[in-house]
């Protein structure tokens, strides 16, 4: 018998019911958690034809937020309706010209940026350019959201294409749709970004858009990011002609940008000319000099100026302003004139601050006036300003690069106890701390524990590591944590590369440090300076000065500007090639080029017209260097002094380390070695006693520091003691010179190495004399 009381069976639902019922459904309900259980179970049934033709319906046009939460729901649940997917692209663009017409922009935005996230073959894009007939007619309102979206989703490039479809179709964009893609474009690393910025406006201006002083204040900008001071003036004049005039921001933009390229006397006319044009300096203009000049090297007295101009012009400078000083004076390691400048600020009533303090006591580090920086944590403390992570943070890395870990435990100890807690920089720093002292074990022990408190692993930890791993010379395992990287969800950046390069340049595999630059470059990441100056340093070492060169000019196309460290490098890579005049010839065109040159640049001419036996070109640039000011080091005397030796101009050298001896730099054991060459080499034995004499009554004999001893000198250091002895009684004393620079030493040992080393070298240095 049939069980006749089985509930018979419901017949399926046809889509003309399904879009029906859905259609009744969504016009009498806007709540997207609501709507989500009404159609619960007919959501299984939903097809991307359904889905269509339920929001193409007539009905729901007026009901925008019933349409945009079912079309969202759909991209849920729904299958073969997912986000991003071509299924979607009709329903997607009925939805997008539904919302536009009630004004809903943001909503509209947002539904374009989740779609582009999803979108990684740009289909979005295609059926912008080429609609097809399902596709509802593009609109105005779609192109400017469109290209707004893709801007903020970091593609200027595609939002680029999008523009130039609104010009072929001669549709007008809004000004600030020209504004967001120029701001874009300028900002996006790449060697046609000006191309495309000048494209933008031109076009936009004959469309039929009226340009206002932001759109050229952006693009002026873009030139500035460039070095193209040429053009931002131009345009400048340009703004005139289309009754924009250049304001505050358009002058401080210039100016920012002129201040960092050390273009001093084109910044005095651009003020001038903004005084012509009636515009005065604001606040803001003077910090921007301020600022400029203390992040340029060698311009901090400019900065002391233009903040007494600001004071007489009735603005008093701020706590900024004076904390930017006191930042370039600190990085130019002038700690006096800091401290000159907090002392000022005080008698303006301006009381430093946690940053100024900060500053100045990182500062003090680094100029190893470690005494001064705990004397200024002191202050802190009287005048109840209290230690903040920077704080910890600064003792940190200053006890890190002293190599005293246990300070390092001892200060992190504070920092919790002051209630603050290690982040992603101390632990950073006591990374970099121990692989320098080269303990890579405990430096990967502490990444560990970083990933285990979840502290964001950035890309300086990465950095960090891999420059450990150079350092001990293992480049595979290097390459290899470098591969894996993304894997374990770190950014890769051109510092990544950059560090690798150097270390295969510096072990002489060129090949694989020029492998990596290409790859770096297919991966699109963008070389900054730092990474040409390696890649040029490679090139240089690997005598290849030609492609040096065009690597060179590469890095100027791409509107990055070269810093002292780049035009040494191929100054002393022609050096290395030995063409000293070529050297010679291209310091004097990039010096024409505002380029300034610093004492290793002269130390690097130095030695390379020494090595090639020019002595008088030599001791010409040395007077001429001197004579304009510049500074000198104890490697500038000693390569000089070395050079006069080996030509046996005794009295020259006797000039040169009486020199030295006045401005406090030296002698030290190079100097010696290098007078001790000629008594060994039979020079003039009368001056050359007489100057030996004078340095060992200077006793400079400190200077002397082992350089990896075999031995440490403790209480059974007798038996060393005596075999130098044993050398110097068989006449041999340059080998026992050689055998005392072989000494190690305990920092609690100080003492004891000076006074050792000067008895025993006193010894030998006249024992040479004797025998001459």
């Amino acid at each position: 018998m049939m069980n006749t009381s089985s509930s018979p069976t419901k017949p399926p639902l046809n889509p003309s019911e399904i879009t029906e019922t859905l259609t009744k459904i969504l016009a009498t309900n806007t709540t997207s958690t609501s709507l989500t259980s009404s159609i619960s179970e007919f959501i299984p049934h939903l097809t991307p034809g359904i889905i269509h033709t339920i929001i193409s319906s007539k009905t729901l046009k007026s009901n925008p937020q019933a349409l945009l939460n079912f079309f969202k729901i759909s991209q849920i649940h729904a299958p073969n309706f997912v986000n991003g997917s071509p299924t979607t692209l009709p329903s997607f663009f009925v939805v997008l010209q539904t919302l536009f017409a009630h004004n809903k922009w943001s909503d509209a935005k947002a539904l374009l940026l989740s779609f582009i996230g999803a979108d990684t073959r740009h289909r979005l894009l295609r059926s912008i350019l080429h609609p097809t007939r399902d596709i509802p007619r593009h609109s105005k309102a779609l192109y400017d959201t469109a290209i707004g979206a893709y801007v903020q989703m970091g593609y200027p490039q595609l939002a680029m294409i999008v523009f130039r479809r609104m010009k072929r179709l001669r549709i007008c964009p809004k000004l600030i749709t020209c504004n967001t893609l120029l701001n874009s474009l300028v900002k996006h690393s790449s060697s046609r970004s000006i191309l495309y910025s000048r494209e933008v406006i031109n076009d936009a201006i004959l469309l039929g858009v009226v340009p206002n002083v932001n759109m050229f204040n952006i693009m002026i900008n873009g030139y500035c990011l460039e070095n193209k001071f040429g053009d931002a003036k131009d345009l400048m004049k340009k703004m005139r002609e289309s009754n924009c005039l250049p304001d505050n921001v358009t002058y401080n933009t210039l100016l920012n940008a002129l201040c960092k390229k050390g273009r001093l006397n084109a910044v005095r006319e651009l003020l001038l000319d903004m005084k012509n044009q009636g515009l005065f300096p604001n606040r803001n203009t003077y910090n921007t000099l301020v600022h400029g000049y203390c992040q340029r090297k060698g311009c901090l007295t400019e900065a002391t100026h233009i903040i007494d101009l600001m004071t007489q012009n009735n603005f008093l400078p701020d706590l900024w302003t004076y904390n930017t000083l006191v930042s370039g004076l600190c990085d130019e390691e002038k700690i006096e004139e800091a401290i000159k400048v907090i002392n000022k600020m005080e008698d303006l009533k301006l009381f430093p601050d946690i940053i100024t303090y900060n500053t100045l006591i990182d500062g003090c580090f680094k100029c190893k006036k470690s005494s001064e920086a705990i004397k200024f944590l002191d202050l802190m403390s009287e005048r109840g300003i209290k230690r903040n992570e920077v704080t910890y943070n600064i003792l940190i890395k200053w006890y890190c690069r002293e190599g005293d870990m246990d300070k390092v435990l001892e200060t992190i100890n504070d920092m919790e106890a002051s209630g603050f807690s290690p982040d992603s920089v101390t632990y950073n720093t006591l990374i970099k701390g121990y692989s320098k002292v080269g303990n890579l074990k405990e430096a990967l022990k502490i990444m560990k524990e970083m990933s285990g408190r979840r502290l964001k692993m950035d890309t300086f930890t990465l950095n960090t590591i891999l420059h450990a791993l150079c350092l001990e010379n293992k480049l595979d395992e290097a390459y290899e944590f470098l591969k894996d990287a993304k894997k374990q969800g770190y950014i890769i950046d051109e510092v990544s590369y950059g560090t690798l390069m150097m270390g295969y340049f510096k072990n002489e595999n060129f090949e694989k440090g020029m492998n990596l630059w290409d790859e770096m470059k297919d991966k699109e990441i963008v070389p900054s300076v730092i990474t040409y100056n390696t890649v040029i340093f490679g090139l240089c070492k690997w005598g290849k000065m030609e492609q040096a060169i065009t690597k060179l000019n590469e890095l100027l196309e791409n509107g990055l500007s070269p810093d002292e460290k780049t035009y040494n490098t191929i100054i002393l890579g022609y050096c290395w090639e030995g063409d000293v005049e070529k050297a010679i010839q291209f310091h004097n065109d990039m010096v024409k080029n505002n380029f300034k040159p610093d004492v290793y640049t002269c130390n690097i001419l130095l030695h390379g017209l020494c090595s090639k036996g020019l002595v008088e070109k030599a001791f010409t640039l040395f007077n001429t260097w001197v004579s304009n000011g510049k500074t000198v080091d104890l490697v500038t005397y000693n390569t000089l002094v070395s050079c006069l030796c080996k030509e046996g101009r005794i009295e020259d050298v006797k000039e040169l380390v009486l020199e030295m001896k006045e401005k406090n730099l030296g002698p030290d054991r190079y100097t010696y070695n290098a007078v001790l060459g000629v008594v060994n080499d039979g020079g003039k034995n009368e001056e050359v006693d007489d100057l030996m004499e004078k340095m060992i009554d200077w006793g400079r004999f400190d200077d002397l520091d082992s350089s990896g001893g075999v031995e440490e000198l403790d209480g059974s250091s007798g038996g060393y003691s005596e075999n130098i002895d044993r050398l110097c009684s068989e006449g041999k004393y340059r080998d026992a010179i050689e055998k005392s620079g072989q000494l190690s030493f305990d920092s609690s040992e100080k003492k004891v190495k000076q006074e050792f080393l000067h008895q025993r070298i006193q010894g030998m240095v006249y024992g040479l004399l004797r025998n001459h």
